[in-house]
Formats: structure tokens, sequence, C-alpha cells
């Protein structure tokens, strides 16, 4: 290393000290509204030092795409016979959650519609306590397109016809109806539905499923039923043009660096020997990592994340706050939590998995996240490893993000369809995005690299090891885990393991 790199080495080093100690304050909203100080300190300074300092050139087969694993996506339903002259009814399902749970829920509606021979009314999302985004089923996806691709499976209407106009949320939230039922038991089976809703659809003609989210089995139902999930899933949702046309030109620029205007350009220019001029990532790939660490997660989880007992203190506060004794403090210490897995991966954590899988400071990585716990102050680490990383607000004009701003649902959405078009796919921690993305880019055979957490939250725990072990226990740990085929299990998720239900082996 010349003189003038080692200059700029201590420079950055320097600057990542400083930044690692900005003070965050973490604003906590209780009947009286207070403020804690909480100090991020670095947790894996080692293991950051060689990722600053690692070598030039990323593995030769990083980027490789994933040859033919033998199976191809199956989900024709064939000569399936023409949908009866009438229905036994209308559907309607009350779907909570987050954008990638609601997903789940409407390809569960459509598979419940078939199973009834009903009419399933458009469904409706309410409204995420958490995100508080009112965005409705049309505001996200091409109403028109589901309508039409499944015209030939079952009978869909955007709305009811008058006489049925009284059976809206509201109407349910106020009284005991006779034409709600809300005892669906969490993965029912098409029996269980036969039983208790078709009665209901045939005396009054309407049946108000709430709550819906995983109220159907992945198992013991018949293959056309799973096909017909996997089809909504992975060709009748499809996001609303703005939505697509946005991501389109994410997706262009992150391919092709050279869109920005010349003040951009030159303060990328200023990264000096931050970047490779030699990195073997083939020109106009992108990989993209999600990062679900939201206050949400933190707080979930019970795990320290370096802040100290004033941010046990705040994240213990918010636990209260937000799930009032259902989520209680762990009994598990901070250890065992990260040796069993269970602890959502921090961007200084993700930064040092990235570098020692092989990518370099050249890589052109997008981050998918909503809010970040902890703000740029604990993704400044992330960003010292990866400087050419980018998000929505970096790619995107603020005209350009006007129809979205604010609005969780059709944020997750645009992070959803540049995901779907990236090189490579690795997410921080499983949830809800994590487990529809992985279940779509199998569909697809694209790379996805999942993280074994038990593995990495170990490895973190050795603060002795050094980078070389580091890289080396990671890459053994993950040869079989970056996109291969792996058959559904019972109980686990169609949407997360397609195969072999939706499915063929060639």
């Amino acid at each position: 290393m010349n003189l003038y790199a080692k200059d700029n080495f201590a420079l950055r080093i320097g600057i990542l000290s400083v930044l690692f100690f900005v003070v965050l304050l973490c604003n906590v909203s209780t009947s009286s509204s207070s403020s804690e100080v909480i100090t991020v300190k670095p947790r894996h300074l080692s293991l950051l030092k060689s990722a600053l300092q690692r070598s030039s050139g990323e593995q030769s087969d990083l980027w490789r795409p994933l040859t033919d694993q033998g199976w191809s996506p199956c989900i024709d339903l064939g000569n399936s016979p023409s949908l009866p002259d009438k229905t036994e009814g209308y559907v309607q399902v009350f779907l909570d959650g987050g954008l990638n749970q609601q997903r789940m829920g409407i390809c569960d509606a459509v598979a419940v519609a078939k199973i009834l021979n009903a009419t399933l009314v458009i469904p409706y999302l309410e409204v995420n306590p958490v995100w508080q985004d009112s965005s409705s089923f049309v505001d996200i996806f091409d109403v028109d397109h589901f309508i039409d691709s499944l015209k030939d499976d079952i009978r869909v209407v955007r709305e009811l016809p008058d006489e049925y106009s009284w059976s809206t949320r509201e109407y349910y939230g106020t009284a005991v109806r006779e034409t709600r039922v809300k005892t669906a038991p969490v993965h029912a089976s098409a029996k269980w539905y036969i039983e208790n809703v078709l009665p209901v659809l045939q005396s009054y003609g309407i049946a108000a499923i709430s709550p819906f989210s995983h109220r159907l089995s992945f198992d013991h139902l018949p293959a056309e039923i799973q096909r017909l999930r996997c089809k909504v899933n992975f060709q009748a949702l499809r996001f609303v043009p703005h939505i697509t046309s946005l991501g389109d030109a994410l997706v262009s620029r992150l391919r092709n660096p050279s869109w920005r205007n010349n003040k951009e350009q030159k303060n990328m220019d200023n990264l000096g020997d931050m970047t490779n001029p030699h990195s073997r990532q083939e020109p106009g790939k992108f990989a993209v990592l999600h990062l679900r660490f939201d206050k949400d997660m933190a707080a979930h989880s019970a795990c320290d994340f370096g802040g100290g007992k004033a941010e046990k203190l705040a994240l213990a506060k918010y636990r209260q706050m937000i799930w009032q004794g259902r989520v209680l403090n762990s009994q598990f210490t901070d250890e065992e939590l990260r040796s069993q897995g269970r602890c959502p991966l921090t961007p200084e954590e993700m930064g040092l998995l990235l570098a020692a899988f092989g990518f370099d400071n050249n890589t052109r990585l997008y981050l998918a996240s909503h809010k970040v716990y902890g703000g740029e102050a604990r993704i400044s680490t992330l960003r010292q490893v990866f400087p050419r990383m980018e998000d929505k607000r970096s790619l995107a004009s603020s005209e350009e993000r006007a129809r979205i701003k604010g609005k969780a649902s059709l944020l997750a959405a645009l992070d959803y369809y540049v995901s779907m078009h990236s090189d490579i796919f690795i997410s921080a921690s499983p949830g809800n995005m994590h487990n529809a993305l992985v279940g779509h880019r199998t569909f697809e055979n694209l790379k996805t690299i999942r993280p074994n957490m038990a593995l990495i939250g170990q490895l973190f725990l050795n603060k002795n090891i050094t980078w070389v072990d580091f890289q080396q226990a990671l890459g053994e740990g993950h040869v079989n885990r970056q996109g291969q085929i792996r058959l559904r299990k019972p109980k686990q998720s169609i949407y997360t393991y397609p195969a072999p239900d939706c499915m063929c082996h060639v």
C-alpha cells in the first residue's frame, strides 16, 4: 500500500470512528413523550478494519447466474373445466399486515373462492397500525391485469353490487353480524371452508372473512388449488404502472451509472482509492440488500445492538407501548439469542457479511429498506464498506418519488420490483419480504443468498476471529444457500418454497 493509500485509509477510519459515536435521539411516544440519548459504538472493529482493507477484485463466480437446476415453472392448469354459470355468492376478505403478508392473503383468498365456487371481491387491505399506510389494492396492484389473468379460474369483481353494498368494514366493526366469519383457524383446511363458510354463502349470498391472514393450509389441498395460488402470486399480482415504470428507471440507473449528472459524477469520482478500477464485477450488474432493521424488529427481538443501557430501556418501553405486554423481554441472554440466530443483523454486520462473501468496494449495491433504526448513524458503516451503495432517494428525484412518499406499501412494492430484477438478492433477516422474494426468485431461478443466521450469530460472538477465518467459515456455510432448489416440507409456505407444487422437474 503506497503512502497516499495509507493516508486515505487512515482518513476513512477516522471518519468512521466519528460516525460511530454519533449520538442518536430515539423518540419513544408514550403518554408523556420522552427522549433517550443513545450512543452507537462499534461492535466488530477488527473485522471492519479488515473489510476496509480487503483486497481488490471479487470472486470470479460471484456474479455467475445459477445453472439450470432441472426445475421449471409449472402452473398451467391445462384444460380446466369452464366456470359454472352461477357462483354460490360473494366472498370478502379483510387483510392485515404489511405488503407481503397481504400479498399471500390475496393468493389464499383466490384459492378459497375457487374451493367454494364463489365470486371474489377485490380484497380489502387494512391500515397497518405501525406504518399507517391506507393504500388500497388498486393503489398497489394492477387490478385489470389481476381480473383478466384469473378470468378462467374464478370470477372477480371490483365492488359488490348494490344489493350487498351494506357489507363494509365499518358495518362489521359496529356489531356481531351473521355474514361475518371470524372463527377461521390458522391454516384451515379446504373442508373447514366447505363446512363453515359455504352455508353462510348459501344462506345470505355473501360471507366476509376476517381475520383472514394465514387462514388456509399449505398441505392436503388439490394440486389445481396449489398451482392456482402460485399463478396468483407469480403472474396475476402485478404492480401498478407507475411503480413498474419507476422501478425500471431505478434498475436502468443501477446498471448504467453514467446517468448521473456532472455534479453527481464528480462526487463519485472523489471517492478516489476507495473504488477499484479493476473490479471483477461484470458491467451492468447489481445486488440488492434487503435491510430489515426497523425499530419494530429491533424491539421485538430483545437483542443487544450496542447502544448501552439507554437503548435497552428505550426498546423495552417501545415493546410495552406497541405490544402492551404481548411481547416480553427475552428470557435468553444476548449471546444465547445470537447463537440461535434470532437477532436481526445490523447494517454494520451486513456490510461485513457481504465483504466476506467477496463483494468489493466497487459493487453497485441497492439498499431496500424502509426506516432503519438509528438512521444514517447506523447505515454509515455499511456505506463506508460499500461507497457505491444506492437507495430510492439517491436514484430517484423527489418529483419521481412524490406518488409513493410516506406510503410504506408502495415503497415496499418498489423495493420488491427492483429486487426481482437484481442479479443477486440477500436479506438481513427472515421475514415476509425475505420469504416472498426467496420464493419468487426460486421460481425464476435467480441467485438469492439466504443467510445462515445461527452460524453468523456464532461467528460474530467470537471476538477473536480473524478475517480469513471469518471469510472461510461464511463461505463454507453458504455453499448451498445461494438459490438452490429446496423442496417444500409439510407446513412450510408454498410462497417461499414453490417446488414441487408449482414447479416441474424436467
